[in-house]
């Protein structure tokens, strides 16, 4: 069978200085021929034919130690597979590795070379046939990635990349032959997020790397941010080769911003220009958040000298170990053995020395020997902080082989003779499922993601000056999302070297009692805190809107909890209800006085005058009108607001009926002592009695009719008193309550008029007067009553109301009832018949 090329794609870059892109660095012959395409060389530019001044081939500078070891796990995993008897038995895998310095143009030339089985082999292999690529694992960038995958994906060569993080490569209809062995950053960018949020970081500045990996990455955090209501106070990107004016304006933005916190997704090149700045600017103080590209960086922290990242805190791919893996890396012979010109650059720049015939006679750098002690070397290449990355190479690698292991049908031997094909490769490996052997489980989801895992890692400074990246929690997705972000933050330490979580809103939160109120033209971030309005709470921090509470309660004077109002009525344990129970007592006390001497002194012509019997109805009236007032005090129920208006209104009214009969008598007396008049006979005792009888009737058939139809209740009033209940008897009808007032002010109107015609009609002790009188006092209680009752607030109005039937009552029985009293206990002389009737008495001689 032909050999199979299975392409490692690491985009590098060391054949360009040749102009021989297309043939690999790094080779050695197998069954199958596994590929890489490296960044050996991490920087180009551009140079010019100084007598022509025509640009030539880009030229490739400083060695890159990490892609060195990339290289070296690739190589690792390869001898690995082809000493094992379990995978792939009797199959020995080679490679190719490709350096492309970076360069994605160069990228692109040779994975369309692969894809077209144009690659030539090296004359030294006994294969000279073109060979047919089936699949390719790559690229370290995203944006290559994205070019490889685009070129590729037509031909559903699969492409396995062990660094490319951009989530736009889960797209399977753009990208169907895409897999990869790290996590995308659609999972990295919303950890990101729920880790900003779980410090309460809602106002932070974000800057990117203008590229795939960049761009892609912040937009999905700033999406999640949104969702968790965290605002960016600014977001730029730049890229290591832009204009330093673009720089300068970013760093202005920064100084300018109120954000403590700045949350990144760089490039571990475009950091190191950014901390130049920082440094330039004597910027510090800031609390970084990192991604996987720079977090878990030892170069970054060696950069790092005046400490700008102490207490940066990021994820970062979970911590693995390769048994045997960094022997391998710290071995030269599989560099030595492939390409000594590699190797030579390797070695001089490894321990900065020069080999002889390739030293110049004004060369100062010592000579190298190549006997120099590897393990005393302190530089980037012996650093396995990189392992998590050489374990996703690692894993790559082996997914392709169990892949063909299973397409090979390999038991203790291959079946050598399988026609491959890519789409068959692309499906197996897809479905591959296996554990590596220190336990790692290796599988790809329906975009061709792993499972999300993460580190999440704190820079903590030491004594020595040293940065330990110090795991302090662990970010996975395949838990249930209130479990998946677990902290210590304990041990967590943050900028200027700090234990006190920094603070980074754009608005204090608002404490409970307040509400939010935006800010016009800003973030939802920003905003004022505006106090609950009276009746309204808010009961916890940062609310939204104040709740009003229930009727029957209101707001404390924090305004963040309800407490019940105080039910409120005219009780008699008030000073106002004493003093009402004292008044009406003591007018019924009076009142019976009055009829205990009226009784004693019956027969006397002061008592008998103008029908008595209707005096003594009088002041039982009296006393009931004295004593209704007491149902008005007391919380309402339904028996006392009906009793309360029907007791007022009956006693009123036999009252002024019983005074109306007076005055009618004392009229019709008179009218009857002229010559020829028969009124005595219309108008005597029964007929008198009859009268009583029927205005009283008549209030009693309106109360009846109020009661029937709706009658008074019980009512809570909460809006006369905002922060109280009163207690109160609701009208029910109206109608029926001013119907019962007006008819006594009816009556009352007429009594007045009565006595009024009565007052000057001759008699010695004419009781019209009196009477007349006391309607004045009467009308004029009850005229001032109405806008007093109306007026007055919750249980005050229950006393204006009392306090008018007191005064009324009290009026009538001073002015009708004193002045006779007087007469009979004080000057009993003028308690007799000629004195009542006018007559002088002869003196005595």
């Amino acid at each position: 069978m032909h050999p199979l090329i299975l392409e490692m794609n690491w985009l590098g870059c060391n054949n360009l200085l040749r102009g021989d892109p297309e043939n690999p660095l790094l080779s050695k012959n197998g069954d199958i021929i596994l590929g890489g395409m490296f960044s050996f060389h991490t920087s180009w530019k551009e140079r010019k034919d100084s007598y022509m001044n025509k640009p030539l081939p880009l030229q490739c500078a400083s060695l890159n130690f990490r892609d060195l070891q990339f290289a070296q796990a690739m190589l690792f995993a390869i001898e690995e597979i082809n000493k094992s008897t379990d995978l792939l038995p009797g199959i020995s895998l080679g490679y190719k590795i490709y350096d492309t310095c970076d360069n994605v143009a160069r990228s692109v030339g040779v994975t369309l070379a692969l894809a077209n089985g144009n690659v030539s082999v090296p004359s030294k292999t006994p294969c000279t046939t073109s060979a047919h690529v089936q699949a390719i694992i790559g690229a370290t960038s995203s944006s290559t990635t994205i070019v490889l995958a685009t070129v590729t994906g037509p031909f559903f060569l699969p492409v396995i990349s062990h660094l490319a993080t951009c989530a736009c490569l889960s797209d399977k209809t753009k990208y169907p032959s895409f897999l990869r062995t790290i996590p995308s950053d659609y999972y990295q960018s919303r950890a990101l997020a729920h880790l900003v949020k779980h410090f309460g970081w809602t106002w932070v500045g974000a800057i990117r790397t203008n590229s795939d990996y960049g761009n892609n990455g912040m937009a999905t955090f700033t999406e999640t941010a949104q969702q968790l209501g965290i605002c960016l106070e600014y977001s730029v990107f730049f890229f290591r080769t832009d204009p330093s004016a673009k720089i300068q304006r970013i760093i202005e933005i920064i100084k300018a911003s109120t954000s403590k916190v700045i949350v990144t997704f760089l490039s571990r090149p475009d950091l190191n220009v950014l901390l130049h700045e920082f440094l330039y600017h004597n910027l510090s103080g800031y609390q970084w958040v990192g991604t996987e590209s720079w977090i878990f960086d030892s170069q970054t922290a060696e950069m790092d000298i005046h400490h700008i990242l102490d207490g940066a805190i990021g994820l970062s791919i979970p911590i693995a170990h390769v048994s045997g893996l960094r022997n391998f890396i710290l071995t030269e012979k599989p560099l030595n053995s492939s390409n000594t010109q590699l190797f030579t650059e390797f070695w001089e720049t490894l321990f900065s020395c020069k080999f002889k015939e390739l030293k110049s006679s004004s060369d100062i750098q010592r000579e190298c020997t190549g006997h120099e002690d590897m393990t005393g070397v302190q530089n980037s290449f012996i650093d396995m902080s990189l392992m998590p990355i050489f374990n996703n190479v690692y894993k790559g690698v082996y997914a392709v082989a169990h892949a063909l292991h299973n397409i090979l049908s390999c038991n203790k031997t291959c079946n050598k003779n399988v026609q491959l094909d890519p789409f068959m490769i692309l499906q197996h490996i897809r479905k591959s499922h296996f554990t590596t052997k220190e336990g790692d489980e290796v599988y790809f989801n329906e975009n061709g993601d792993p499972a999300a895992k993460y580190d999440i890692i704190n820079w903590q400074p030491r004594e020595n000056g040293i940065v330990e990246f110090v795991t302090v929690g662990l970010y996975d997705t395949s838990l249930a999302v209130e479990k998946q972000l677990h902290l210590q933050s304990k041990a967590l330490i943050w900028a200027k070297n700090s234990k006190q979580v920094p603070l980074s809103v754009c608005s204090e939160k608002c404490p409970p009692g307040t509400r939010k109120v935006l800010q016009k033209g800003r973030p939802v971030c920003c905003y004022d805190c505006i106090r609950c309005a009276e009746g309204e709470i808010s009961n916890t921090t940062d609310s939204v809107t104040c709740l009003r509470c229930l009727p029957e309660f209101w707001s404390n004077e924090r305004r963040d909890a309800c407490i019940k109002k105080e039910a409120v009525f005219l009780s008699y344990e008030d000073i106002m209800g004493v003093l009402l129970t004292a008044a009406s007592l003591f007018g019924a006390c009076m009142t019976i006085g009055v009829i205990l001497i009226f009784f004693k002194y019956r027969k006397t012509p002061i008592v008998r005058a103008n029908n008595s019997e209707l005096s003594f109805l009088l002041l039982f009236s009296l006393i009931l009108c004295f004593l209704c007032s007491l149902t008005f005090i007391g919380q309402p129920s339904d028996w006392s607001c009906m009793l309360r208006h029907v007791a007022f209104g009956i006693t009123f009214v036999l009252c002024i009926s019983c005074l109306l009969g007076k005055t009618m008598v004392v009229l019709m007396a008179f009218r009857a002592t002229r010559p020829g008049s028969n009124v005595q006979k219309w108008f005597g005792q029964t007929q008198q009695r009859l009268c009583v009888t029927a205005f009283t009737l008549m209030q009693v058939i309106i109360c009846i009719t109020w009661l029937t139809t709706s009658p008074p209740f019980p009512f809570k009033n909460f809006k006369e008193i905002k922060d109280k209940i009163t207690l109160e008897c609701a009208l029910g009808s109206a109608v029926g309550f001013w119907a019962v007032l007006g008819y006594i002010g009816l009556l009352a109107i007429l009594c007045f008029i009565f006595a009024f015609l009565a007052r000057k009609l001759p008699d010695n002790f004419n009781e019209a007067k009196f009477i007349t009188f006391s309607m004045l006092i009467f009308c004029a209680v009850w005229i001032t009553f109405i806008p007093a009752y109306v007026s007055s607030p919750g249980k005050f109005s229950v006393a204006v109301e009392i306090f008018a039937i007191l005064a009324s009552s009290f009026g009538l029985l001073i002015c009708i009832f004193i002045p006779k009293c007087y007469i009979i206990l004080m000057k009993p002389e003028k308690n007799t018949k000629k004195r009542i009737m006018g007559k002088k008495v002869p003196q005595s001689l």
